[in-house]
Order: C-alpha cells, then sequence, then structure tokens
C-alpha cells in the first residue's frame, strides 16, 4: 500500500484544512516556493511539526534538536562538507552506534555514507528542517573555532598587561554573547565585582557561571555593549535600555539590553530573544489533558479577558502566541501590541511600542478599536489605563489576551482591583487566568531511578501528597545535557476559570480563599499540585518543584 502523501498526513492531524491548503495555493503561485515551505511561512504548520508527522510514518524517532548537545567526538567523525552534501548531521556516538539527525526519512544515501566514512552501524533519527540548518552550520563551527579557547586567549592577553587593549576587549565582548549563543541562553549577566566581572548564562531559567575576567575589562566591555545598544556611554549614573541586532552565523539575534548603575560599576543584563522557530501548540507546552482541553474551550471564546501570568521567564508569551495559533486566525481580525515583538506570525496584524514616537500599550489600544479587531493582544497589563481598555474592549464584545505579574492565578484579582477597576466591571469581563511557571526536565539520557530520600518524602507530605512515592527520578548528568541532568523546559500551571459563581464572588468582595476553595471544587488543581504530578510521571525532579514553585 503506498503511503499517504504529507499533506493528507498533515490534515489528518488537523494542522491544516481545505481553506488553508487553498490559500497556500494561491500564495505558492505568488511566491513560487515549494508547497511545504509556504505552509511553514504562512505559519500553517510548523517545521517541527512536518518533521514529527515524517518521523511517525516512517516509524523513526524524532529528535528535538534545541534540547540536544551534539557530540564533538561524532562531529569529529565526519566532515562537514560530507555531512551537508548526504544532507545528515552527527548526534552522538552510543552503544558503538552513531547516530545521525536526517530531515527527510527515506535518505538512505546518508546512512550509507555515515556508515562508509564512519566505520560504525548507523541508528538514524528525524529532525527538523530549520533546526537542522541551524544546528549543522552552528555545530561544525564550534568545532572548528572554539570559542572556550579564544574567550582563554583573551583574557590571557588581558592578565598580561596592566591596562586593557581596546581590540582585545571588543572581540572578547563579541566571543562572550557567541558563547551565550552557544549555549542556547536566553540571557547574558555582565556581573561587576571588586576585583573582576563574572559572566553569568541563563540556561532554562537557572543562572550558571560561565567566565571570570579582570576588572581591567570592565570600561571596554561596557563601553562596546553600549554602543552596539545605542545607548549613551558618557551616561553611568542612571539606568539605560537598549537593543542590539546581532548577527552571527548568518542570522540575526534580536538582544535586549539594560544597564543599571552598582557599586562596583554598571551591570549589564542582555536578553537573547526567541525566533518564530520556537512557536509550539497549546498541546505540546506540557499542561495536562485536562487543562489542554479547558484552554482550548477559553482561546475560542469570542469575547472576555484572559491573563496568562508568572515571572518574567515563565513562558508567558510563548503561551500566548501558542493560543494564537489555536484561533481561527483566517475569519479573525487579530491585533496585537508587544514589547517587543518575539514572533512574527501571518495573518496577524503586529505592532510593537515604541518610546521615542509616543507609541505606546494605551495609544495602541485605543487605536485598535478603531480596526475592526475580534481578537487584541497587549502585551502586559502595567497600569490602570491599560487594564481599563482591555475591560471596555472586552465588555464590547472582543476576546483580550495579556499578562500580568502575579505569583498565582487567584492573586491576579486583587492586582487588578488595585489598579482601578470596578469589582462588578472585573467580574463581567474577567473569563480565566493561567498562572504558569517553567521546570526543567530530566535528561532521557542520563535518567536515573533513586529511592526518595526522608527530606523529599516530608516536602511532598507537606505539599499534600498523600500516597507514598517510594522511588523517584533524576539525572545523573552525561555529555548530552551538558553535565545537568535535565534538557528542555515544561510548563506546569492553574488554571482559574471565571464561571458565574467566581463572577459573584468578585462583585461582593469575597476572599481569596473562598475563591481558590470554589475553584478547586471546580476542578482547578494549584501550581504546585500540577508539578508533583510531574515528579510522579518522572518528567522533572521534586528538587526542581521546590525551586521552581516552592
Amino acid at each position: 500500500m503506498s503511503k499517504k502523501k504529507l499533506g493528507e498526513l498533515l490534515k489528518e492531524k488537523n494542522f491544516i484544512d481545505d481553506k488553508k491548503i487553498k490559500i497556500a495555493m494561491a500564495v505558492q503561485q505568488v511566491t513560487g516556493d515549494l508547497m511545504g515551505e509556504t505552509l511553514q511561512n504562512l505559519g500553517f504548520v510548523s517545521s517541527r511539526e512536518i518533521a514529527q508527522v515524517l518521523a511517525d510514518q516512517a516509524e523513526i524517532e524524532f529528535l528535538d534538536l534545541k534540547e540536544f548537545n551534539i557530540s564533538e567526538n561524532a562531529l569529529r567523525l565526519i566532515d562537514r562538507d560530507i555531512a551537508e552534501r548526504a544532507g545528515f548531521i552527527p548526534l552522538n556516538v552510543t552503544e558503538g552506534n552513531l547516530r545521525i539527525g536526517l530531515t527527510n526519512p527515506g535518505n538512505v544515501v546518508a546512512i550509507d555514507t555515515a556508515s562508509k566514512v564512519s566505520k560504525m552501524q548507523i541508528k538514524p533519527l528525524i529532525v527538523d528542517t530549520h533546526s537542522y540548518q541551524e544546528k549543522i552550520q552552528e555545530a561544525y563551527y564550534f568545532l572548528e573555532n572554539p570559542i572556550t579557547k579564544k574567550i582563554e586567549d583573551a583574557l590571557k592577553d588581558l592578565r598580561s598587561s596592566s591596562s586593557a587593549n581596546s581590540a582585545v576587549v571588543s572581540e572578547l565582548t563579541e566571543l562572550l554573547m557567541q558563547d551565550g549563543i552557544r549555549r542556547n541562553s536566553t540571557d547574558i549577566h555582565f556581573s561587576p565585582e571588586k576585583d573582576t566581572i563574572n559572566i553569568f548564562y541563563r540556561i532554562d531559567g537557572i543562572l550558571q557561571h560561565g567566565h571570570s575576567l579582570p576588572k581591567t575589562a570592565q570600561p571596554g566591555i561596557t563601553s562596546k555593549v553600549k554602543v552596539l545598544a545605542g545607548m549613551d556611554i558618557a551616561e553611568q549614573r542612571k539606568p539605560q535600555d537598549g537593543h542590539i541586532s546581532f548577527s552571527f552565523l548568518n542570522k540575526e539575534y534580536d538582544m535586549r539590553v539594560s544597564t543599571i548603575p552598582t557599586i562596583h560599576g554598571e551591570n549589564i543584563v542582555i536578553r537573547v530573544l526567541s525566533d518564530v522557530s520556537g512557536i509550539l501548540r497549546i498541546s505540546t507546552l506540557g499542561f495536562g489533558a485536562d487543562e489542554n482541553f479547558v484552554l482550548n474551550y477559553l482561546f475560542k471564546k469570542p469575547n472576555g479577558i484572559i491573563l496568562i501570568t508568572g515571572p518574567t521567564g515563565s513562558g508567558k508569551t510563548t503561551t500566548l502566541y501558542s493560543a494564537l495559533r489555536e484561533l481561527n486566525i483566517l475569519e479573525k481580525n487579530v491585533l496585537t501590541v508587544e514589547d517587543p515583538v518575539e514572533y512574527r506570525l501571518t495573518f496577524i496584524r503586529q505592532t510593537q511600542v515604541n518610546a521615542k514616537a509616543g507609541y505606546d500599550f494605551n495609544i495602541a489600544g485605543r487605536s485598535f478599536m478603531r480596526q475592526d479587531p475580534d481578537v487584541i493582544l497587549l502585551g502586559e497589563i502595567r497600569d490602570e489605563e491599560t487594564a481599563g481598555i482591555a475591560v471596555r474592549a472586552s465588555v464590547t464584545g472582543h476576546l483580550v489576551l495579556s499578562t500580568l505579574h502575579t505569583n498565582d492565578a487567584v492573586s491576579s484579582i486583587p492586582r487588578l482591583l488595585n489598579l482601578g477597576l470596578d469589582k462588578d466591571l472585573l467580574a463581567t469581563s474577567l473569563a480565566a487566568v493561567v498562572a504558569q511557571r517553567l521546570v526543567r526536565k530530566i535528561c532521557p539520557y542520563c535518567k536515573d531511578e533513586y529511592e526518595t530520600t526522608e527530606d523529599e518524602k516530608a516536602y511532598l507530605k507537606f505539599a499534600g501528597v498523600k500516597e507514598k512515592i517510594a522511588l523517584s527520578y533524576k539525572g545523573s548528568g552525561c555529555e548530552t545535557c551538558g553535565l545537568t541532568g535535565y534538557i528542555g523546559r515544561n510548563v506546569v500551571g492553574e488554571i482559574l476559570v471565571i464561571d458565574d459563581e467566581v463572577k459573584d464572588l468578585i462583585s461582593k468582595g469575597s476572599s481569596l480563599i473562598n475563591i481558590t476553595e470554589h475553584a478547586k471544587s471546580r476542578g482547578m488543581k494549584l501550581l504546585r499540585e500540577n508539578a508533583i504530578a510531574k515528579v510522579i510521571e518522572g518528567v522533572t525532579t521534586i528538587e526542581e518543584v521546590q525551586r521552581v514553585v516552592g
């Protein structure tokens, strides 16, 4: 029996339908691109989703390259030119087999080539095209240009001199930024101390120490970053914000820069923003089956405010954009205002705040009402005016999506009331609040079972877990996870649905305890409960739950 075509498989997975195919064909006639590329460019499917469909069809394991550290030993077995020509990337060597990543399950040339050159048995895995193109370029570049050695050489030059060579410091600054990209860090910290500058990289939500630099390098590094970010070099007494478009390996990285004065000099934090390839669907974020059902129901509502809450770096923006992918954007006018636009989507009108031009959330929100919107995404509710705009938009028949900084879902209610909203209006307009965190996932390549410790049992008892958990899991640390024991992150959340009873409780000014108890009686699971469920499933560790949820 002949295998089904890709389009048929994508339709079976409900990734596309006839309407999307029709639009893709119309666009394809203009652009001349292949259908698969057109579907991806339009945002109907992602490169990852296509790869997963192909992997399922071929019954070959799918590998997410974004959550995998490629082995240098594997790369050394096969030259880059050979791998690129044959269309594969060496991944690692395990149990005497060389594992390779393919974008095409039928690429027998790649398997034959890898086997012939490496003289090893080959285990193929399917990877997505976008990640493959990025990773093969990045992996071989860092193999041929060992960045750690380059940084060490620059530091030797600095330590051997009483004053910092400006050219060396300039190169070192860019190397440190490249190292952040290599490590898949979301933030790069330049933290000055009395005698040194310490470089930290935030990876999977955790700050990891990268390098210690001599103090003599501080003025040059600060000036270099400020120049790149368009900041005032002379101003050292006030905080500043800036933006860098950093080019590396034929890719533009959008970086947001913040400086603050400290007793040891200016502290610099650079946020490395994500790219569009990271957009997922709600069902793949990590919420449980019940939560996925509720979220899909909520994001299909015609009106009301849906808030995503959590601290910085908890994945709020990713959840919002995953929600947008669930909307019927071909039949709805979706407008966004963000700071900045992190993901670019087709068929959505996206705008970005511009402080210099006087364009902020408030002005955008007011202007949107004259643009015939169905759905409005406000990047963040920051003040009374933004909150008022969200309420007015929702009560006039629009779905409003936004974020808020609160510790849990129920705390959003007093937070919004403190912004000056009327209790009755809030009760009428608020549809749901989703509070979330990100927990690190145990590395599947070094995952081990162990006996739960007495301290961990005491914590689980304190957290309300009734059944005894005798065995738990953790990663022992390996080359694939960079010796951390973790690879990637998963969402844990709690969803407060504002039903008629909760509306009544809000209008009456009821306590948060009463609202929480009602929500729990209707099936809401708290953050800690959902996090511990992931411990029982073997997704994360007790230690990680304690760190993230408390």
